[in-house]
């Protein structure tokens, strides 16, 4: 008997197997280009990106981008201050590529550590954005 022709016939069948492609539902999230913290946007672009804010500026802004978008969906901004949920933001996101942000209007108590979570519908973790706000 030929050793040689188990192995080749092994390597015929791994050559004619189609490699795996990515889960279905990988393929089809929303990728996340661009996450930042700023004072404003202006014509659909963050403005003055930075992770102290004073509260005499009034608001902080939550800005990202996705690209590519597979298909519409949602994404979630979830502001946190010393680790207790403040305001959880459901935001769209439509194909090919989308940008979207979200905002807090501060009061005298909000002074201290903050995060922003963005998470995709499902709630898995894309990325976290923190800072602070000051006198």
């Amino acid at each position: 008997m030929n050793r040689s022709l188990p192995i080749t016939c092994c390597l015929v069948l791994l050559l004619l197997i189609p490699a795996a492609a990515p889960a279905q539902d990988e393929a089809e999230r929303p990728s996340l280009v661009l996450a930042v913290m700023c004072e404003k946007i202006e014509d659909g672009e963050p403005v003055n990106e930075t992770v102290v804010f004073s509260i005499a500026k009034e608001n902080a802004v939550c800005f990202t981008y996705f690209n590519p978008v597979p298909e519409s969906t949602h994404i979630y901004h979830r502001w946190f201050r010393w680790d207790r949920l403040s305001a959880r933001i459901k935001l769209k996101v439509n194909p090919p590529s989308w940008s979207t942000f979200s905002r807090i209007q501060f009061r005298d108590g909000d002074k201290g550590p903050w995060r922003v979570e963005v998470t995709d519908a499902e709630g898995n973790l894309l990325t976290t954005l923190r800072f602070s706000i000051t006198e």
